[in-house]
């Protein structure tokens, strides 16, 4: 199967989700932050290439948490990664904490990208 079967059939199967709900206040703030930080090898940013698996924002509190992954298990920057993206989302103004972990399961593929990845990528 070549990546345009893959990335058609991902296409197909988030179709058939619906639309995402949009979002708003803390969340949608940390959510720009996350498109701030690049992956170190390809020239997306980690929300829109799909590496943020969950993304829990105590609007209260300011808690955040995210679980990611890396493209990668052998990415020389797996010890250090993360840490960029804890600083970048802990600069978000309402933030008050924010931890990060490291996931390998499931593994990441290019079907997780966003449509404007792909796009930016020329794979559209």
């Amino acid at each position: 199967m070549s990546i345009f079967d893959w990335l058609h059939r991902a296409e197909k199967l988030k179709a058939e989700e619906g639309p995402a709900p949009p979002a708003s206040g803390l969340r949608a703030d940390v959510i720009a932050a996350l498109r701030t930080v690049y992956d170190p090898e390809i020239p997306v940013n980690i929300y829109d290439l799909g590496l943020i698996y969950g993304l829990d924002v105590d609007e209260e509190s300011g808690k955040v948490a995210v679980r990611m992954t890396l493209t990668a298990p052998g990415c020389p920057v797996a010890e250090t990664f993360p840490g960029t993206v804890q600083c970048a989302v802990e600069e978000v103004s309402g933030v008050s904490e924010a931890s990060v972990e490291l996931v390998w399961d499931p593994p990441w593929s290019a079907a997780q990208m966003s449509e404007a990845a792909r796009l930016e990528l020329g794979l559209l």
